[in-house]
This record gives C-alpha cells, structure tokens and sequence, in this order.
C-alpha cells in the first residue's frame, strides 16, 4: 500500500509575485503561465479602477474615447484600468472576479490593485469589502503610487484628502471583509540624499493604518509610453542603477518603521523592473537578475517580497511581449528565462515541512499561498522515467508539485502528465522523489457558510490518483535491434 505523508506549505524568505494585465496588456490565464515558469506565485497582482460616480463609467475610459488624441498615458477623465465591474448595483459574474477566481484555483492569492475615486461614499467601500471577502486572503493596494500626480484620484484631491481617503477605505472595507489586508503604495524615499518620504507628514497616519507597506521602484522606465519612443536626450524616460534602487527601497522600509514607531511591517516592492525601452532586453534582464542578486547576497530580511511587472506587455515591460498581429500570442523576452531561474532559487520559493505519516480520507485545508496543509506520496524510480503520470477518478482541485515543477489538475481533469518536470531536469540512475498534493477551492472562492469559511478552504481527499511510472518504452528501439539497418 502506498504510504502518504502530511506536508505543510510555508512562506519563502522572499516571496514572488507577479502582474498579470495593466493598460499595457491583456490578462493571461493562470493555466498558460503556469506551463511557461513551472511554479505558481504567492499572489497574482490584477489592476482595476472604480469610478462610479463618473458619466462614462463603467467603461473602459480609453475604449470610450478611442478616438481621443493624448499626449500621456494618463490624459483621460480617469485611469485607463479595467473596470471593476462590482460595487453598488455592479456583478460578481465578470470581472475582476473571474480572473481573481482562475488566480486562486491555481493555488495563488490575489493582489487587487484598484484606483478609486476618493470621494465615494461609505456604501460604496462596504459594498467592495463584500465583494472581497469570499477570496481567502486578498492583498488590497488601494490608489497606489498616491505620492505622484498622473492618476485621476490626485488630480481631484490633495495628498492629504488622498492619505484620509486611504485610512477610511481601510476601515470600513475590513469591517465587511476582515481577510483582506491593505497595502500602502507610496513613494517612499526617492532621492538618495533624501532624510524622509515624499508627503511623509500627509501620510504617516496611513503608514500606521495599513496591513503592509510598499514602494514601486523600476531601475528604468519610459512613462512616455505608447505615446513617444524613448531616445537618448529625451524627457519622457529614466535610468537608475541596481544598487540605488536597491538602496532607497531599503531606506524607504527604514522610514515607515520609524514612522510606526519602530514597530516593522511586512515590506514589499508591488512593482519591479526595467524598462526593456531604455535597456534593451538583455540589459533588462541582467539588472533583474543583479537586482535579485543583492536580496540573496545581503540577506534582505526586510524585504517581504517582490512582484515583477508584468506578465505580457505590449510594450517591452512583460517577459512576454503581445505579438502585434495578434493579441493571444506572446512573444518570450530574454528576461523571461533569467525571471524563471530567479524564481527557482531557494529564497524565492516556498516552504515545505514534511510530518508523520497520514491516511485515507485525509482533510486538506488551503488558508493561503503561503499556509496549506496537503499529502506527499514518496516515489521511487530505478532510472529516468520515460512515462511518469497520474489517472484520477475524483473531481478534485489540486495543485501537485513533482521534482521541482508544479503542475494543475482542474475537477473535471482525469489524467496529468508529470514528465515535463524532468524536461532538463532529468534523474541520473535510481532516485526518491516525493509528489505534493495541495487542494485549493475548486471554485475559486472559499465556503463562507463553513466554519472559519472567510479564511480556509477544506477538501477531504477520499482516494489517491493511480501513478504509472515507466523507466523504458512500451516496446524496444527495433534500429537498434536491427543494427540500424
């Protein structure tokens, strides 16, 4: 009889996230990137706006003004997001709820960045805090990068109504949904020879008032997108170095913790790159990679995690860029390969702590990305397989993780291949390896009727899947019999 174990899943030392759809580019299915980098994330970060006050919500703004010329990104009555199509008298059937529950079927949390307009009413909070509190955990970076001037909420109000806005909209959205925890995206410090944030007095008590703190910092970026081409001499685009962009984030976490007390909070960089439009693909890459160099080689313990922006982009910000012929298809950047071994190194990944041994049924819970408890079934191997596979017969929801690859299984799936997870990472002669299985809400939304329902999910696991493994072909190599003949 085949033996199973209790594992539990864990934080990693830095977590990795990633952005997934912005004005620059289209949502992408969990299912495709999951294949293209072999690991899910912490959390998934999707980029919505609400204002529902406004004539030509809920729209997207520059769908609605299409033939509209601007000269920046920004130049519409308000930002150019997907609309977040829930609220008062919006739906729960589209959007962004089918993306957060395709995000958290695939074992990942959500990061809901949303613009919102800071003169909605308390309803209009309490009825998003609704919304949310079906999704487990959720990170909430509300009116991020507040300290700047493009976004349409700093142009209807000052930096202090913006920090009072953020403090009410933490209130009352976790009165209605108390799994959500807030993120506060400012600027932080920003200049090397800087002593305190930009707007510090404005927002020290929204400092104080968040779950978890945050900074966007690009080691270059052309903002003049899609609007000029970045030359040199030009005004519209930036460069800095690793290590200063390294530093003022470090600095920043230095000031918020002063500015709470000394008492730390969990930081988190919510947008990380280089701009592919300065650099080049391969400068880009190379910077990312120093850049993840630095956490590891300094032992950034201050540094909760990051999340690189973003997945597919059109222009040249994605480790993906949207083929121009044809939106669905992404053409692979260079720094899509570095971004894939960055996020395979230890401190990158999650934990994992094997317990005794278990039966069946065995109840697997699922809180978060990052608090799981699933099975591990030991498998042993006398050669590289040639087929390594699972056959189901339950309509389970699993996330299942074989030698370093991690792989999907949806309820109405009955067959998963595991041999991709030795495609370049094959074994050399007999070797142990133990299959993790974690369980995820099918439906991408947790049972608030059951106990504790806000903040796990539970799944009895009734009949493990049945696992061939083959070292050899079905039938022998007839050329090599014959002797190539």
């Amino acid at each position: 009889m085949q033996k199973v174990y209790k594992i539990k899943l864990g934080r990693a030392a830095c977590a990795a996230d990633l952005s997934d759809g912005s004005e620059r580019g289209e949502y992408v299915c969990q299912d495709y990137i999951l294949n293209r980098l072999g690991r899910p994330h912490r959390s998934i970060n999707l980029m919505y706006c609400y204002y529902p006050n406004d004539k030509e919500w809920p729209a997207r703004i520059s769908e609605y003004y299409k033939d509209k010329k601007i000269r920046f990104q920004w130049d519409y009555p308000y930002d150019d997001y997907f609309p977040y199509l829930g609220g008062i008298g919006g739906s729960r059937d589209g959007e962004p709820f089918e993306s957060m529950r395709d995000i958290r079927r695939h074992g990942q949390d959500v990061t809901l960045t949303l613009t919102i307009d800071p003169f909605v009413s308390d309803e209009h909070l309490a009825a998003i805090g609704e919304d949310l509190k079906s999704f487990g955990r959720l990170f909430l970076r509300i009116n991020h990068e507040a300290t700047g001037n493009w976004f349409e909420f700093n142009k209807r109000a000052d930096y202090q109504q913006v920090a009072d806005f953020y403090c009410r909209a933490v209130r009352i959205i976790k009165e209605h949904a108390p799994n959500v925890q807030t993120i506060l995206c400012i600027g932080g410090i920003e200049e090397m020879s800087a002593e305190e944030m930009v707007k510090e007095k404005e927002f020290t008590q929204a400092v104080r008032d968040t779950d978890i703190w945050s900074v966007d910092k690009y080691m270059a970026l052309h903002w003049g997108w899609p609007v000029d081409i970045a030359e040199s001499g030009g005004s519209t685009h930036m460069r800095s170095s690793v290590r200063e962009i390294y530093e003022l984030t470090r600095r920043s976490y230095e000031r918020f913790k002063y500015l709470n007390g000394g008492v730390s909070k969990p930081m988190v960089m919510s947008e990380l790159n280089a701009d592919g439009n300065v650099t080049g693909p391969y400068e880009q890459a190379e910077m990312i990679r120093l850049f993840c160099d630095m956490i590891e080689e300094e032992n950034a313990e201050w540094l909760s995690g990051f999340c690189f922006y973003q997945f597919r982009d059109r222009g040249r910000l994605g480790l993906e860029r949207q083929d121009p012929n044809n939106a669905d298809v992404g053409i692979e950047q260079p720094v899509m390969q570095t971004y894939r071994e960055l996020i395979h190194r230890e401190r990158f990944l999650t934990s994992m702590t094997m317990g005794g041994e278990t039966k069946l049924p065995v109840k697997l819970t699922w809180r978060s990305s990052e608090d799981a408890e699933g099975i591990a079934i030991p498998l042993h191997f006398e050669a590289p397989p040639v087929f390594c596979e699972l056959f189901f017969e339950d309509e389970s929801n699993l996330m299942l993780e074989l030698n370093g690859r991690w792989f999907y299984k949806s309820p109405e799936t009955r067959y998963v291949d595991l041999m991709p997870a030795f495609y370049g990472n094959n074994l050399h002669g007999k070797c142990e390896l133990t299959l993790k299985l974690f369980a995820p809400p099918a439906s991408g939304e947790n049972d608030l009727a059951a106990e504790d329902g806000m903040f796990s999910w539970c799944y009895t696991l009734e009949k493990l899947p049945v696992i061939r493994i083959r070292t050899a072909p079905i039938e022998p190599d007839k050329d090599k019999k014959e002797g190539n003949k």
